[in-house]
């Protein structure tokens, strides 16, 4: 068995992976905020856990005035983590993180003021947290999982999940994993839209009416390639619906007709 990494070298490398403008580890050590943030709290944390917190938190204090990230030293992060850019990052004092975590600037792991004991998020492996996310309380935001740019996630996310919007919404598509770790993320509302486009299109066409002069066409290349075969499918069963109650009004009329006879 190999020797096992320490958390600093997995940080170093995942800065290496995750960022496409790093050329080297030794260009990372010395010019990256959010490395030499979590060098710093490697110490830190060791001091706090080791009963000297005062000098902990002396450490924490300059590495917020260094940096623009604030961790508290008592803060768990596994190795592999970075903080990309990372001004205005802040991680609360109970908050863990496991491996292979990306986190943006202007993140915050924070509590909602109403918790004790735990009352920070768990962001377990794999997980991408977007610029200007807040995460808030004792909540478990599952593996795998994206939460997008600025939202306010203040309940437990499933594993394998995208979260976007204030207050934070679950999108799920097919329950697929995510693999990648970028930053293209869904819009529901976009895509709610483009559904009741289509279903309005589907009631003018059966109904031979004509589309007011302001209406757009949706031709969104996501919301066609994510959601088409479902939309289609909606539109096919509501044309029927309608062929059918047509057909019932049509039998109705003939029905009184040869009554009236």
């Amino acid at each position: 068995m190999g020797k096992k990494k320490s958390k600093i070298a997995m940080d170093l490398q995942a800065a290496l992976e995750k960022d496409p403008a790093a050329r080297n580890k030794f260009e990372i050590f010395f010019t990256y905020g959010g490395f030499k943030a979590l060098y710093r709290h490697r110490f830190a944390h060791w001091f706090y856990n080791h009963g000297m917190k005062y000098l902990a938190k002396l450490i924490s204090s300059g590495t917020r005035r260094k940096t623009g990230i604030d961790i508290h030293p008592a803060a768990k992060i596994a190795g592999g983590v970075f903080i990309d850019h990372g001004v205005g990052v802040v991680i609360g004092e109970t908050v863990e993180i496991g491996t292979n975590v990306l986190i943006y600037q202007g993140v915050t792991l924070g509590g909602t003021g109403k918790d004790t004991g735990k009352r920070h998020p768990t962001i377990e492996d794999n997980v991408m947290i977007s610029a200007g996310a807040k995460v808030l309380g004792p909540i478990v935001v599952g593996h795998d999982s994206k939460i997008g740019a600025g939202s306010v996630v203040l309940k437990d996310v499933p594993p394998h999940s995208t979260v976007v919007g204030v207050p934070g919404r679950v999108v799920k598509y097919n329950n697929m994993r995510v693999d990648d770790i970028d930053q293209k993320l869904p819009d529901p509302i976009l895509e709610e839209f483009a559904r009741l486009n289509k279903r309005i299109a589907a009631l003018e066409e059966a109904l031979a009416l004509k589309s007011c002069k302001y209406s757009i066409t949706m031709q969104n290349p996501e919301v066609d390639k994510d959601g088409a075969t479902s939309i289609e499918e909606e539109i096919i069963d509501l044309k029927h619906e309608i062929d059918a109650n047509k057909q019932k009004l049509h039998n109705s009329e003939e029905d009184t007709i040869n009554r009236d006879k």
